[in-house]
């Protein structure tokens, strides 16, 4: 039994009438009506109910027709289906997120992404360190990556999207949380709280601002989020040098201002070059309108 079979039987049992069915088909009528009695042959049944006048579908007839429009209509879902996906236009996509990048940058993308590709899903892993992301992009478990430069390891290439300010975070009873702006000179003698991973770029571009400004800082806390880097800020333990988009995180006792004399830490939409499918080129073409 092979498809055109069931498209055969389908269209004779749809028409009631062999010529009309063979002229839908595109296809001889001696033909047809071969391959159809070929079809009740193999399933030692009648299907159609064939005089001089007319053709009329028997009982059996009825119940296999129903199931072969169930399987055509199965067959032509699957096929439309592979075909969106081989096109980009269909599956499951992975996205790591660092920081406060799900915050600042999430929404646009998953908004754009939505009305482009309706047929994409969108799998989110947050508050990764870069090392992580670009660990999880070469061995296969992320398709994309919104992560903060320098990229380690090979294979991985990236896009920046943004240069971010810094901003400095402090107690809403520090003296410095009255003051419109903060130099990185004002912090010096401080505690900090600082980020616990020892690759971060963040902790990084803090400690190369302060340098420059003519002090190391002080850390005296670290914290494995900036959540939770907020929330010891908010509970007096020091002040914090973030992200900008780390205004997101509005906490009560927390105070952002803005930090001159502070290096910019870069943001990237990152993917690796051996497992970019259709799927993901997809994805980066819609997001090089939403992050150009």
């Amino acid at each position: 039994m092979e498809l055109r079979h069931l498209r055969y039987f389908a269209t004779v049992a749809e028409t009631c009438h062999f010529g009309r069915a063979a002229e839908v088909l595109h296809v001889a009528q001696p033909a047809l009506s071969h391959a159809v009695r070929q079809l009740e042959q193999e399933l030692g049944v009648e299907l159609l109910a064939r005089t001089t006048r007319q053709v009329r579908v028997t009982p059996a007839g009825e119940f296999f027709l129903a199931e072969a429009w169930r399987v055509l209509d199965a067959v032509d879902a699957g096929v439309h289906g592979v075909r969106r996906i081989a096109d980009g236009r269909r599956g499951l996509v992975r996205i790591g997120f660092t920081g406060t990048s799900a915050f600042s940058h999430l929404p646009h993308l998953a908004r754009a992404v939505k009305q482009e590709l309706p047929e994409v899903e969108l799998e989110i892993h947050a508050d990764l360190l870069t090392p992580a992301q670009c660990a999880g992009l070469r061995a296969g478990t992320l398709d994309l990556a919104v992560l903060r430069p320098p990229v380690p390891g090979d294979g991985v290439e990236f896009r920046v999207i943004e240069a971010e300010p810094l901003v400095v975070a402090v107690p809403v009873d520090h003296r410095l949380a009255s003051v419109g702006s903060v130099s990185v000179g004002d912090l010096r003698g401080e505690p900090f709280v600082t980020y616990a991973g020892k690759d971060s770029v963040v902790n990084e571009a803090v400690v190369r601002s302060c340098h420059s400004a003519g002090f190391a800082p002080r850390r005296e806390h670290e914290a494995a989020s900036t959540a939770v880097l907020l929330a010891l800020v908010a509970g007096g333990l020091g002040v914090g040098v973030v992200p900008a988009s780390a205004r997101s995180l509005p906490l009560p006792g927390v105070v952002f201002r803005d930090l001159t004399g502070a290096a910019t830490v870069r943001l990237a939409l990152a993917w690796h070059r051996e497992h970019a499918s259709p799927l993901v080129r997809a994805v980066l073409d819609v997001l090089g309108d939403v992050f150009p």
